[in-house]
């Protein structure tokens, strides 16, 4: 059995990456007019910059992890299938 892949649209990759680009001028252009120190300002900017990253990361870690989950059950299934497969045929003498 074979499950059938998620494929998304063009039109939805282009519209979370316009998401994603609209998110980041917002809060660049929120820091950069916030009244506080230039100190402040980089604080912000890092924590905003470590935000997005830990966010890929923990987003690509769950995907390979669910990922990985799905091969070993695909393998079991197939040492399953085999044994059943191995126990139902005649015996050969």
């Amino acid at each position: 059995m074979q499950e059938a892949l998620a494929k998304h649209s063009q039109n939805w990759i282009i519209f979370t990456w316009v998401s994603f680009g609209i998110a980041a001028v917002m809060m660049a252009l929120g820091i950069y007019n916030l009244e506080a120190s230039f100190s402040a300002k980089g604080f912000y900017t890092m924590a905003a910059i470590m935000l997005v990253h830990t966010s890929i990361t923990l987003t690509k870690t769950l995907r390979d992890r669910d990922e990985s989950e799905k091969l070993h059950h695909r393998i079991e299934d197939a040492k399953t299938e085999k044994l059943l497969l191995d126990i139902n045929s005649p015996e050969q003498s």
